[in-house]
């Protein structure tokens, strides 16, 4: 096993472009002590927490079919007739003083054997370690570059850093690092570790996830050398305005859609956790009026946590 470039289809190296500071990210409104407690704390502590862990049904598939399941957040458990893979799995109910305003689709015991785990970036909401130590044995971890030191003593049999454009081919599938915009650092000062989404490959199918990221120009390219099929993308945490400098709302998320012409799009990154101040059932609801001005509500598919959905 090795990793290898993604040749020919590989555009010119993009520089990275790691911000200075966590300030320079994010509006200073927003994480104003009495605002963030009120609005991301108090708020979600006085909600009632909804949803209930589901008993998976797992489909029967066929050569070529592949099946989606939405954990909830940025987390996806991808199946293949032979193969498993989880996506940013986090099963957490507390995220510090952030409440879990939804639960978890899957419980962690019921979910089958992992071959695979995906990692986008270091945050919390997306590496979340305690789900990773309690996962039924995952035999290879991939993530961007500077994020192995964080994943040792996780039960990975192999750990695996990528750069943007990168690839690691296993067998018959190969995954691959795409560029984002947003930022990788774990804690304030760390800002050394990457950050991105991924192309998976395997059987013929291409599923896209995104991460997190605010909307940049470099999705055309991603959809020029790539050709995504299944894209799965974030539309929440985006107010106040400010915040869309590294997260997007629907209307951004649909402009990617448009960028990388994939066949479907699910959403993902909303109403499991109040990051941000847009009402927590606000992102679906305003994806699927653009859809239908747009005649396109044929290619958004909108999941329910804990459900498996064929593709």
């Amino acid at each position: 096993m090795s990793k290898t470039p993604v040749r020919p289809h590989r555009p010119p190296r993009q520089k990275r472009e790691l911000p200075k500071s966590f300030k320079d990210l994010t509006p200073s409104n927003a994480f104003n002590p009495r605002t963030f407690f009120h609005e991301m704390v108090l708020k979600a502590f006085l909600t009632p927490r909804h949803g209930a862990h589901k008993k998976p049904e797992f489909p029967r598939l066929k050569e070529g079919q592949v099946a989606l399941t939405w954990i909830g957040h940025a987390s996806f458990l991808v199946q293949f007739t032979d193969l498993n893979v989880l996506v940013d799995p986090n099963f957490a109910n507390w995220l510090f003083l952030l409440k879990r305003i939804k639960r978890s689709g899957l419980k962690i015991e019921d979910l089958p054997p992992i071959d695979l785990v995906l990692l986008t970036h270091a945050h919390f909401d997306h590496f979340h370690k305690p789900s990773l130590r309690k996962l039924p044995h995952p035999k290879i971890g991939v993530m961007p570059w500077g994020m192995g030191d964080l994943a040792r003593n996780l039960g990975f049999e192999r750990i695996v850093e990528l750069d943007w454009w990168e690839s690691f081919s296993h067998g018959d599938w190969k995954v691959t690092l795409t560029p984002c915009k947003h930022w990788g650092a774990r804690t304030l000062r760390d800002d050394h570790r990457g950050y991105g989404g991924f192309m998976l490959e395997h059987q013929g199918r291409k599923i896209y996830h995104a991460g997190d990221s605010a909307y940049f120009e470099g999705f055309k390219d991603i959809g020029q050398h790539l050709s995504p099929e299944i894209a799965l993308l974030p539309i929440g945490a985006y107010r106040p305005e400010n915040l869309k400098n590294v997260h997007m709302g629907p209307d951004d998320a649909m402009k990617v859609f448009h960028d990388i012409k994939a066949q479907y799009f699910v959403p993902m990154h909303y109403g499991t956790f109040r990051l941000s101040f847009e009402d927590m059932d606000e992102p679906p609801r305003w994806l699927r009026e653009i859809a239908e001005e747009k005649g396109i509500s044929h290619c958004i598919r909108i999941l329910e946590e804990g459900t498996p959905e064929v593709f």
